[in-house]
């Protein structure tokens, strides 16, 4: 395609997308990484919530949660799932749809052990999504896991990575009077070949 060119260059999206969170890295004031996670429950409503991509591998993407959350349930009874990367201070956004699968290996085991041992315990300590009493009530199961746990604990079996596997991403950027360009990659599976089509502002 003639003027996919400049910031929408390249024959690799996720190319494309690394290149795009480097420069927001250096421009956002937090969390460069945030992404919009969208799910649906069993009765089709949908749900929203901001969560940090921790890897953009060669043909998927992938975070971290606790496996007994909302999100958790919702990613699980329906396979899929959706997000979008907004940065404000480059005027674009990726928006990706794509097919969920645990992580749950090594991969899971290295990225936990790289991770603050205060957030190591919190892991441990949160029934992440069930209702809780008080903000003292969970700061005391931290001290006891802290207590039980030391200071090298183990990946909760309960705590790990979803990774999306994208059939659609779309790039998006700011344009002049509102006549944004967007180009959207397609395929069929992950082992087809990307389509890509401009669209519409």
């Amino acid at each position: 395609m003639a003027d996919r060119d400049g910031k929408f260059a390249g024959d690799n999206p996720f190319d494309i997308v690394r290149a795009w969170m480097a420069e927001a890295e250096g421009a956002e004031v937090n969390d460069h990484n945030a992404i919009a996670l969208s799910t649906v429950d069993a009765d089709g409503l949908p749900n929203a919530r901001m969560v940090l991509l921790k890897e953009v591998e060669d043909n998927a993407f992938v975070f971290y949660t606790n496996y007994t959350s909302a999100k958790a349930a919702e990613l699980d009874q329906a396979g899929k799932a959706a997000f979008v990367m907004h940065w404000k201070s480059l005027r674009r956004q990726v928006r990706v749809r794509g097919l969920v699968e645990k992580e749950e290996g090594p991969q899971a085991d290295a990225y936990y052990a790289s991770r603050s041992l205060k957030s190591r315990l919190g892991a441990w300590a949160s029934d992440q999504s069930a209702p809780l009493d008080s903000r003292t009530s969970l700061m005391a199961k931290v001290a006891k896991i802290t207590a039980r746990e030391g200071t090298n604990p183990s990946r909760p079996p309960f705590w790990g990575g979803y990774r999306i596997t994208p059939v659609e991403i779309e790039f998006w950027a700011d344009g002049a009077f509102r006549l944004h360009d967007r180009f959207r990659w397609r395929r069929e599976n992950a082992a087809s070949d990307w389509a890509v089509t401009r669209l519409n502002p």
